[in-house]
């Protein structure tokens, strides 16, 4: 087995618990035009997508108005932007974990569907702007999660193989884009998992070092 050199984060979900700011931030924009997308259709069909592409679905499924789009996009960015500056916060189990891994010497990235701007203020708030070798964002790919470019690109740019790398993931959009990079895959459900101690476990059952 190889032995794993890098750590590439997924953001909302893994690093921090954005899921709700994202989907909060998108229907306040959507009902300035008097729709709304209801939290069964944001965790089942939308979780994890890039806005612009929630944007195209709603217009194709629910006639929303393509030259609404720019707008829209514009006003959830600020609206996720004042819930990011109230609620991101440093969470110690983070920081632990990531100061450790940079300390034994891996490579860490973020691989994210938001935009960059977005990712550098959340890493800035949650004080793990330090940790990361660099950031991929949805402005840096052709393709979003659940194709893998953003992931074959991180990796490529570690200089790595696949097999070096574990990818942490915490939805089906995200898994899929971690699976089909050929990279080893950590599942988790929320950020607690994402923990110095659960990492190691998961990089040892990758190695072979455990079963």
């Amino acid at each position: 087995m190889s032995k794993i050199k890098a750590v590439i984060f997924d953001m909302d979900g893994v690093l921090i618990e954005a899921k709700d700011w994202h989907y909060e931030a998108l229907n306040k924009a959507l009902q300035l035009f008097g729709m709304e997308i209801s939290r069964y259709d944001h965790l089942v069909t939308y979780d994890g997508l890039p806005t612009k592409k929630k944007l195209e679905m709603l217009s194709s499924e629910r006639g929303l108005p393509k030259g609404l789009h720019q707008f829209i996009n514009d006003m959830k960015q600020q609206y996720t932007m004042e819930i990011v500056y109230a609620s991101c916060k440093p969470q110690f189990y983070h920081e632990y974990a990531l100061s450790k891994l940079k300390n034994e010497g891996y490579k860490m990235a973020v691989c994210s569907n938001s935009i960059r701007n977005t990712i550098e203020i959340m890493m800035q708030k949650a004080s793990l702007e330090n940790y990361h070798d660099f950031y991929i964002s949805n402005q840096d790919v052709t393709h979003g999660k659940p194709d893998p470019e953003m992931y074959n690109k991180a990796i490529e740019k570690m200089g790595l193989t696949p097999k070096e790398c574990m990818i942490i993931e915490d939805n089906e959009n995200g898994i899929k884009a971690a699976r089909a990079s050929g990279a080893h895959v950590m599942i988790v459900e929320s950020v607690e998992d994402v923990n110095y101690e659960n990492i190691k476990k998961h990089i040892n059952i990758f190695e072979g070092g455990m079963q």
